[in-house]
């Protein structure tokens, strides 16, 4: 019998005011505390994708999530990494490499506030926590609407430079915007990735049914997800009912 498993979708941890253009991305960090510490009580592990993929295929069972940050914001290494290596856990920043040490410019057509992005030096000591980093294309760009072979230099490329950069194995991909098509899978999986993860909403492996490791749902945490809600979106059927592209 296969496990449902929550694959945890976060952004940037950080407080905003009411009326701030897609606050729905960020998560106040005392907030992500909480959560984490919830997961901690109730005898759950946060698993970066390389570590939760075992369980994803079957070959493992147990009390996991998985943990996974799109982007590559530095308010994860601020306020995640410290927390996630004190408590055990692992995660997966999903990093844009022609866009590392800079800020989110794919947003500044629609007026959503600068946030600066991880520099090398950065990422690095976000793995030195015991985190891990998979792939989020070179920059940031929507999959399904470019070239065939745009796409595949932003799915592949961006493997390359982060391998060659940072010295690791890097095994999963995000799709930007959770928009991709079905040459994009192919794409991603000629590239050699492991795994990818999408915006659909729900948890993987829902109701003993295997999810394709290329097109993985995830359980988007948003910005008021109160310890209730957190709770019903992570281990009930509350996201599983609603299986689209958010």
């Amino acid at each position: 019998m296969t496990q449902a498993i929550p694959i945890l979708m976060y952004h940037s941890l950080a407080i905003k005011k009411k009326g701030t253009v897609l606050r729905s991305i960020h998560v106040p960090p005392k907030r992500f505390c909480n959560h984490m510490k919830m997961l901690k009580i109730l005898g759950y592990k946060a698993l970066s994708m390389k570590q939760l993929a075992p369980y994803l295929r079957g070959e493992k069972q147990g009390k996991v999530v998985g943990l996974t940050f799109d982007d590559g914001y530095l308010n994860n290494l601020t306020h995640a990494a410290p927390l996630l290596q004190r408590l055990g856990f692992s995660s997966t920043l999903y990093v844009v490499s022609d866009l590392i040490g800079q800020h989110n410019v794919w947003d500044k057509h629609k007026s959503i506030d600068s946030n600066p992005l991880m520099n090398e030096q950065e990422i690095k000591q976000w793995l030195s926590y015991g985190q891990d980093i998979g792939a989020h294309t070179k920059n940031h760009v929507h999959l399904d609407k470019i070239s065939e072979p745009d796409a595949d230099i932003e799915i592949s490329g961006c493997k390359q430079t982060l391998e060659s950069m940072f010295q690791t194995e890097v095994s999963d991909f995000c799709y930007p915007y959770g928009h991709f098509n079905q040459h994009n899978i192919e794409q991603v999986k000629a590239a050699g990735y492991k795994t990818a993860t999408t915006t659909i909403r729900g948890r993987a492996n829902y109701n003993g049914v295997y999810s394709d490791l290329f097109t993985l749902p995830r359980v988007f945490i948003p910005y008021h997800t109160w310890p209730l809600r957190f709770y019903q979106k992570s281990f009930s059927a509350y996201e599983d009912r609603r299986v689209h592209k958010s």
